[in-house]
């Protein structure tokens, strides 16, 4: 898998401020970094590229760029045109990346590229630790700019884009961060879920054939966002017609049920009974998905609908199902989950990254192109093991090694993937 220069240079930066040993290391070999050029004017970073051979003033550089979506494909063929032979030639030629980097931020903020997407993405996480309202337009913007992207590469997947745009954090799991950060915000502003309903209904248009599992979540937030919007009407249609061509998918039946006895609205009074009724109605059904989670939910609504002696049988019968997922779970071979990135070990499978990453500099330091051979390979790491804690995270990979986030996978008890939100 590729791993863009900007990546790696924020690796390099998190790392020189949490590893002394690093640190010493970027500053022993003067490894320049973007925040080296913060403090250079443009004249200076411009007689910068100039030392290097490379004379631009702001119009031909501009020129130069125009139909470039990453300063690093533009900085690449500049970087093998100066035939650096040393390390420390080509350490020191890390600057022109850095230099283009830095002018495109300041001259053109508005022209999409890569760098400064991912500079949205991952200023917006920041953002997302202290206050999950001041992401939104933040993240919106990121969305329009992966749209814009899109629509001037062809992509059509999201393993395209991942291909193409290699970010810190993926489009695979970004965008369902978007989406719980508008899910979020939107609890008490109804312009934010509908917001929330155009991206999913984009993505589920431009990107149709994902995975089932990113498809079902998508479709699921979709339906419960004009749900919750008042849209109730759109939200049922949307259900019925899913469900009518795809009548296993259980969490579908569990997410319209949930629906309509876990409602965010306070003016919406919860409708047990016909909770009840579609969780029945998918609870019946030959050969359902996840019908474990739709006892546990049966359970749930049981208890409410005063019948208690069915509660208990769900209840018991949740009990057994779930003892028989974990057991052929536990047959099947590990499979090696990334929690950030992957990195290819030579194989078909890929190793797994921690969440601290370290890279080894060695020597003079190494280039940027030069990083991703040097990178050490992870140990892979497998559900249960030392290494891997049995709690895990809702943001984190999902032990039953689906390769997805827990909150979008096995996450989803009997209270869905919004138990916080509901009362």
């Amino acid at each position: 898998m590729k791993i863009s220069w900007v990546t790696l240079d924020r690796f390099c930066e998190e790392q020189r401020g949490t590893d002394d040993e690093i640190g010493r290391l970027i500053a022993d070999n003067n490894r320049p970094l973007r925040s080296s050029a913060a403090d250079l004017s443009d004249e200076e970073l411009l007689e910068k590229l100039g030392s290097f051979g490379l004379h631009f003033d702001r119009d031909s550089l501009e020129q130069l760029c125009a139909g470039a979506f990453s300063a690093e494909e533009v900085a690449r063929p500049l970087i093998k045109s100066c035939g650096f032979r040393s390390d420390k030639e080509q350490v020191e030629g890390d600057w022109i990346w850095i230099c283009l980097v830095s002018l495109w931020q300041r001259w053109w903020p508005d022209k999409v590229c890569l760098e400064l997407l991912d500079d949205k993405i991952q200023h917006g996480y920041h953002e997302l630790e202290r206050e999950g309202v001041a992401v939104v337009e933040l993240w919106l913007s990121a969305w329009s700019d992966v749209l814009h992207l899109c629509d001037a590469t062809g992509i059509r997947s999201i393993k395209e884009f991942d291909d193409r745009f290699p970010m810190t954090q993926s489009l695979y799991n970004w965008s369902q961060d978007l989406e719980e950060a508008l899910w979020n915000a939107g609890l008490h502003d109804r312009e934010v879920l509908l917001a929330r309903a155009a991206v999913c209904e984009e993505a589920l248009a431009r990107f149709p054939r994902e995975d089932q599992l990113m498809t079902e979540n998508r479709r699921q937030a979709l339906a419960e966002s004009y749900f919750e919007v008042g849209e109730a009407g759109k939200a049922e249609e949307l259900f019925e017609r899913w469900l009518a061509v795809d009548p296993r998918w259980g969490f579908g039946w569990v997410a319209w049920a949930v629906c309509h006895c876990a409602p965010i609205g306070r003016d919406r009074p919860k409708d047990y009974v016909r909770a009840e009724q579609l969780l029945r109605q998918g609870y019946s059904t030959p050969g359902v998905r996840n019908r474990e989670a739709i006892a546990e939910w049966l359970e749930v609504v049981c208890e409410q609908t005063g019948h208690k002696l069915e509660a208990q049988a769900f209840q018991r019968e949740a009990k057994n199902l779930r003892r028989q997922v974990d057991q052929a779970r536990s047959e099947v071979p590990p499979v090696t989950i990334s929690k950030s990135f992957e990195l290819e070990d030579g194989s078909d499978e890929a190793v797994a990254v921690r969440q601290r990453t370290t890279l080894e500099f060695g020597g003079k330091g190494l280039p940027l192109d030069q990083f991703p051979e040097m990178t050490p390979k992870a140990q892979p790491t497998t559900p249960g093991s030392a290494s891997h804690p049995t709690k895990v995270g809702r943001n984190t990979p999902c032990p039953c090694g689906s390769g997805k986030k827990f909150k979008k996978c096995c996450g989803m008890g009997p209270l869905g993937n919004k138990e916080e939100h509901r009362s």
